[in-house]
């Protein structure tokens, strides 16, 4: 099927910037400084819609660079917050002048306070903990004062580290009891060993926390403050240290190379996580969960090189590497204990559950395709490679084949990807037409078409979304809901993000640039719009059928975010609504009905709204006993809810047969395509989108010209 190849990128941002660079200078020999320079002035030049960095800038950057530092504010003393305001008002200035002074000061203060904190915990965590006292904490720490002495310091940490280790303790208590309840003969572990044991858990969390922040360096921290000045344009500006913009290619491409395995920091250790299914370790089937890498050698080297006690990060470098190559590991392995040497040809590794899964059911004599697609991805060199587009493409052709009567596309959770991918997503099941509207600030609006009249599937449609579908997803949504292609069902509506962003290499602005990788920035450039002219921004995607989940009352979309931009119109697109359907308003008043009248829809709403009157208690009390109080009174509330994991429906869900029979080989799939479709069975809002599609009736005159 022919596609539209147009990619809109920022070309007028690319043609002043690499301009406006030749004779604008970063010729300051402090890295950081060049940093500062460069990120604001490409947000100057290229972002959507560009502030003006004055003294409110200033303190929105004050504010949340603090909290991002010290969120619930055990670190810096109130002497240390007087200190800092003084910066409050300045920082802008301080951007414009290449001043990091302030940002200087309050790492050297935190590195400062982040030591004094270790002795705090530990001498805390060595004694037991009186859980008779009648306490309280709050963990609202928005609304906490800094303390002003190190008593207040400690015993900030006391309450905090208390909470942790009596919810633990309360949890220990209750297994004993099930144990003894299980084993008559069972010897209940005292109070005094249980607590110790919690205080144990506590100290150990604690440990591998500041294990972690052992391998944070200056930079880390220095990108933590960059942020914080380039979230006050929009929340989704954003910019990637070099490590973390490898994270981000890997996550958009769902495509690592390397050896196939997740990897975390456990102490001094480097420890395997998992095992990815397909890769090279999965191969070998030599390495498994648990073993310890020690050492690592690359082809070419003689000698290996001990990564014990190395930055995860700077392990994660030389264990990756380009595929073909060789890597030979010297492993610690946890069963046996033995320290053996295994090589490994790395290879491309494909994250399995970043990509689109596809199942089958049979209802009511009639056939339904399943198709999830957790995100929008594509390969940032080369679109041309596995894409979320030629994906569900192939998955269509296979549902076709084995006699598809309807199609579910499942975007719950999806939170965006490529823009193109939506357009070329969307080309799947309209005849040509424009899909999504883009306007960059100062700029006529250019609208993105499917140009192909053939439509791949013209049988029913049924679009799932929920609070937490984003950006493509709501693009995706937006316009087959426009064209009135699909019935889209989920909440009440959709998480609301309507703008674009792309990713620009920082590196290729500096002309001999001796700085070293300086990462990227994700950009705000333009904002979308549907076809009919509204924006997603704030308001998102409003379903035809409103069904209740989890999320209903969170407040978790991006009108809750800081510094969102705001919601306008434009001018309408040229576009044909679909007459495809014969029945398609009246199906779904039909749905809407049945929704209404669902029990189960029901408690999932109610609790819904006790998930919210949870989230939003912040006072905990410190008394075991009254502890325990309120965790039974939750779990006898929570005991109502039971039924929703035992809802389950008569349906069995199938994967096609090309996946099948990878089965054979790959076990692991076939264990995760089980629990996905064991998952499909018990899925309330799945159940509903096959009633639709089967209600759904399709103009046949329609069809017939389509395909003629």
């Amino acid at each position: 099927m022919k596609r539209n190849p147009k990619i809109l990128v920022v070309l007028l941002l690319m043609a002043v910037a690499s301009c406006s660079f030749t004779t604008k200078s970063f010729d300051d020999p402090n890295k950081d400084k060049v940093l500062i320079d460069l990120i604001t002035y490409v947000l100057n030049q290229g972002h959507y819609d560009a502030k003006d960095v004055n003294d409110e800038f200033s303190k929105g950057v004050y504010k949340d660079y603090l909290r991002n530092l010290d969120g619930s504010k055990r670190f810096f003393y109130a002497s240390d917050i007087e200190e800092f305001g003084e910066y409050e008002e300045l920082i802008d200035d301080h951007i414009k002048a290449k001043d990091i002074s302030f940002f200087d000061l309050t790492y050297q203060r935190l590195m400062q306070r982040s030591d004094e904190s270790r002795e705090i915990y530990k001498e805390i965590l060595s004694s037991p903990f009186d859980f008779e006292k009648d306490e309280e904490l709050n963990t609202s720490f928005e609304d906490l004062e800094y303390v002003d002495s190190k008593k207040e310091m400690i015993e900030r940490w006391r309450k905090q580290l208390k909470f942790s280790t009596l919810i633990t303790f309360h949890d220990k208590k209750e297994e004993e009891k099930q144990k003894k309840e299980e084993d008559p003969d069972y010897t209940i572990k005292s109070d005094e060993e249980l607590e110790k044991e919690a205080r144990e858990v506590t100290l150990t969390s604690l440990e591998e926390y500041f294990d972690f922040t052992d391998d944070l360096e200056r930079k880390d921290y220095f990108s933590v403050y960059i942020n914080a000045i380039v979230e006050e344009f929009d929340p989704h500006t954003f910019y990637f240290a070099p490590q973390d913009k490898d994270r981000f290619d890997m996550a958009m491409s769902g495509k690592l190379e390397g050896i196939g395995a997740r990897l975390q920091k456990k102490s001094d250790n480097i420890t395997i996580m998992e095992v990815i299914s397909g890769g090279p370790a999965w191969r070998s089937d030599e390495l498994s969960e648990g073993d310890v890498i020690l050492k690592v050698k690359q082809e070419d080297e003689d000698e290996a090189v001990s990564i014990v006690g190395m930055r995860l990060d700077d392990a994660v470098k030389l264990i990756k590497g380009p595929k073909d190559s060789k890597v030979t590991l010297t492993v610690r392995k946890k069963l046996m204990g033995t320290i053996e040497n295994i090589t490994l040809t790395r290879d491309v590794v494909e994250i399995e559950e970043t990509y689109a899964k596809t199942s089958m059911v049979e209802k009511d004599g009639k056939n339904f395709g399943v198709i999830n697609l957790p995100k929008f991805y594509f390969d940032m060199e080369n679109y041309a490679e596995r894409n979320a587009a030629s994906d569900i493409e192939k998955d269509i052709v296979r549902l076709k084949k084995e006699g598809m009567d309807g199609l579910v596309l499942d975007l719950r959770n999806n939170g965006g990807g490529s823009l193109k991918t939506v357009v070329d997503i969307a080309g799947l099941f309209i005849e040509k037409g424009p899909i999504v509207q883009v306007k960059s600030s100062g700029q006529k609006k250019e609208i993105l078409k499917d140009k192909d009249p053939s439509v791949l599937w013209d049988g029913p449609l049924v679009i799932l979304v929920n609070e937490l579908s984003a950006s493509a997803s709501e693009i995706l949504a937006a316009a087959m809901q426009d064209y009135k292609r699909a019935v889209i069902i989920g909440s009440k509506q959709t998480y609301g993000k309507g703008t674009v962003q792309n990713v620009i290499d920082l590196n290729r602005w500096l002309r001999n640039n001796e700085y070293g990788d300086l990462g990227a920035l994700k950009l705000t450039t333009q904002k979308f719009y549907r076809v009919d002219g509204g924006s997603t921004q704030l308001e998102g995607v409003k379903s035809d059928v409103v069904v209740p989940d989890r999320y209903s009352f969170v407040d978790i979309g991006e009108k809750d975010m800081e510094n969102p931009l705001p919601w306008d119109k434009i001018d309408a697109a040229d576009y044909e609504i679909w007459d495809g359907y014969v029945n398609f308003e009246e199906t779904i008043e039909g749905s809407k009905q049945r929704m209404n009248e669902n029990q189960q829809l029901k408690l999932i709403e109610e609790n819904a709204r006790w998930i919210k009157t949870q989230s939003d208690n912040n006072v905990h009390s410190l008394n075991f006993t009254e502890y325990s109080k309120n965790a039974e009174e939750n779990k006898r509330v929570a005991k109502r809810f039971d039924s929703l994991k035992e809802y389950a429906t008569d349906l069995t869900y199938t994967s096609l047969p090309y996946e099948k029979e990878l089965f054979v080989s790959d076990t692991i799939l076939k264990e995760k395509r089980d629990r996905w479709h064991t998952n499909l069975s018990k899925d309330i809002y799945i159940e509903e989108a096959l009633n639709v599609l089967s209600e759904l009736k399709v103009n046949n005159i329609k069809v017939a010209r389509i395909n003629n």
